[in-house]
């Protein structure tokens, strides 16, 4: 596990995250299992994992528990397999029921509301940093230009770099990376793919590399490189469709757990929390309060202590927030 992906804030957020040791859990982000198997450890026979990852090196290898139940997929459907579950939970109590007093009385009513609390921890995993095949990394000259998560998709950073029209390579560069001066660069890699193909890391380094400042050059390829990869993943669509089926799947009570690593995902998920959507437009109701399905759980977000980034810099920039699904009458 922790040669895959060193889990961030793993204390902090398996603790927020477990009220009930027979509870049902989702681990959003699987990753190589650090944080599924704290939640495991905290579990008595009775509860259970479901643990997502898009990633199919995630799920190789994964830890053997009779509680864990691993999903190769997008955590984007969370909602559909939580509707799943539960459907087979009200088979499995019907059954028992009938087994006990010859009754059959089928449960028709099925809802996806079957988690006692769904952890994520968003971003890429050290697995992906560090394998230069994948190509998420500058540090590898000239890897693949790849950065999807799921093998199978059918777009890479290359496909993206080659054939998106510059005023769209200009729109992801501006709005996922925060790149400054993001029409220039879109330009340099118009200018460059129309000598040659830009299929490696090294190759679009080498065409933005006249809007690298010298000393500094890691942190503006840090912005382009998370740009690429966002596209490439569709992590904003992804996130947003998650926060709105892991509200659903819980439970009243339920906790969701988030940790965050950049300043658009942190937004997407603050706002959420707040007012329901994530663009944070609120909706109040006749007594004048803002309706949203969750309750912050602590005003401010958790963040790493100074001995956890020493020994692990990824989780400098990384921020946990907390909410509780809210009761029905509330």
């Amino acid at each position: 596990m922790s040669e895959y992906h060193i889990p961030v804030l793993l204390a902090e957020s398996v603790s927020a995250l477990v009220t009930n040791p027979d509870g049902t859990y989702a681990d959003a982000t699987f990753g190589g299992g650090g944080h599924t198997a704290a939640i495991l450890s905290r579990l008595n026979g009775d509860g259970r994992v479901i643990a997502f990852d898009r990633d199919i090196d995630a799920i190789q290898g994964a830890l053997k528990d009779p509680r864990l139940t691993l999903i190769h997929n997008n955590f984007r459907f969370i909602e559909n397999y939580a509707e799943q579950l539960n459907r087979s939970f009200a088979a499995a109590q019907d059954d028992k029921q009938q087994a006990a007093d010859g009754a059959f009385a089928r449960t028709e009513s099925f809802g996806p509301a079957v988690f006692d609390g769904i952890l994520a921890d968003l971003g890429v995993s050290s697995h992906q940093f560090d394998t230069a095949d994948r190509g998420f990394s500058f540090r590898f000259e000239d890897a693949p230009l790849d950065m999807r998560m799921n093998r199978e998709a059918a777009l890479s950073a290359a496909e993206v770099v080659n054939s998106y029209p510059e005023e769209e390579l200009e729109r992801i560069l501006r709005l996922y990376g925060e790149v400054d001066g993001a029409r220039n660069m879109a330009r340099l890699i118009r200018e460059a793919r129309a000598q040659a193909e830009i299929r490696t890391t090294g190759d679009l380094d080498r065409a933005i590399a006249r809007m690298l400042p010298k000393g500094a050059e890691h942190k503006v390829l840090a912005k382009v490189y998370q740009a690429l990869r966002i596209e490439v993943n569709q992590e904003m669509r992804s996130l947003e469709k998650f926060l709105e089926g892991a509200t659903r799947s819980l439970k009243e009570g339920g906790r969701l757990v988030v940790i965050t690593y950049h300043s658009l995902e942190d937004r997407m998920v603050k706002n959420f929390i707040k007012t329901g959507n994530v663009e944070g437009k609120t909706e109040e109701n006749i007594y004048g309060k803002v309706q949203s399905p969750l309750e912050a759980v602590s005003r401010k977000p958790i963040l790493p202590a100074e001995e956890e980034i020493a020994a692990n810099t990824r989780a400098r920039s990384a921020k946990l927030r907390i909410a509780e699904r809210r009761m029905q009458d509330e």
